[in-house]
């Protein structure tokens, strides 16, 4: 499969997943439906996340790369989605979702301080978008 078709398959499960979550989280605090999920990321780690990892490359890396991954995945699958469970539990999945949606804004900045990536006019006319994205969504 190509690149873009893996990122739609992305998109529909990550699409899903919010409303799934929003129901899920009705009569539970964020921290417990957090804790849920993690259960579920780690059975599915156990089922299929390990095959693919052992059948790619072992388990072989270095300290610094798997120091930044795990750096990732606290900030990313707990920290951020704790915070993302809030905002669920609190607000309206139509409008939290596309809010949360925007972390490429994020991205966009620190690749371009951090890796020095290129600014160009389409990935500023991209922000643009996006930022006016939050704008029309938040409304009043």
């Amino acid at each position: 499969m190509s690149a873009f078709v893996y990122a739609l398959l992305t998109a529909c499960l990550w699409g899903m997943v919010p409303v799934i979550e929003k129901i899920g989280l009705g009569k539970v605090p964020a921290g417990v439906g957090l804790f849920y999920r993690g259960f579920g990321v780690i059975i599915g780690m156990l089922c299929l996340g390990f095959w693919f990892t052992v059948s790619e490359t072992g388990l072989k890396i270095d300290l610094k790369s798997a120091s930044l991954l795990m750096l990732g995945g606290i900030l990313a699958s707990f920290i951020g989605q704790f915070f993302f469970y809030r905002a669920l539990k609190l607000g309206d999945a139509s409008l939290v979702v596309p809010v949360g949606a925007t972390y490429p804004l994020v991205s966009f900045v620190l690749a371009v301080l951090v890796l020095h990536e290129k600014i160009t006019p389409g990935r500023i006319f991209g922000i643009l978008m996006i930022i006016a994205g939050i704008v029309l969504i938040k409304g009043k």
